[in-house]
């Protein structure tokens, strides 16, 4: 497995990942604005040349916010979210930010043990967040 930078030649794999793994997923267009963020940092998860995962963050005034997270369903259990999740860390330390923050499910208890072994706290919820079905997202925040 090897590491790149979001780029357009990926989007089109990214957002199959995203369809695949999310009942609100983004949609291309959003990727593609991302691109051009200069506030977001995404990391590529590949092997052999295909997407296996992703991860962006948005640094904003000395924090960080993790906007997504997702693995390929044919490629979990491989360690891809934890190497993903410790490079989202690494970028966000060298940026010097305080804490990264994430919305996860609350229902998403595999990206909850996920999060919790990489030090993020739940420090609230956000009852009905996601649109799809009311349910509630737990805030959750690493500091750094």
């Amino acid at each position: 497995m090897r590491f790149d930078c979001l780029h357009a030649d990926y989007i089109g794999e990214i957002v199959a990942i995203e369809r695949a793994c999310f009942a609100d997923p983004w949609s291309q267009r959003q990727f593609e604005q991302e691109l051009s963020n200069e506030l977001a940092h995404y990391v590529v998860a590949l092997m052999d040349d295909q997407v296996v995962g992703y991860g962006g963050v948005w640094s904003i005034s000395g924090e960080g916010n993790i906007t997504n997270i997702a693995v390929h369903p044919d490629f979990r259990k491989r360690g891809i979210g934890q190497a993903v999740v410790e490079r989202l860390i690494s970028y966000a330390q060298e940026l010097g930010l305080e804490f990264l923050t994430l919305e996860v499910r609350e229902s998403n208890q595999g990206a909850i043990s996920l999060y919790r072994k990489n030090g993020f706290e739940q420090v609230g919820a956000r009852k009905g967040y996601y649109a799809d079905n009311g349910e509630t997202a737990l805030l959750m925040t690493k500091y750094l």
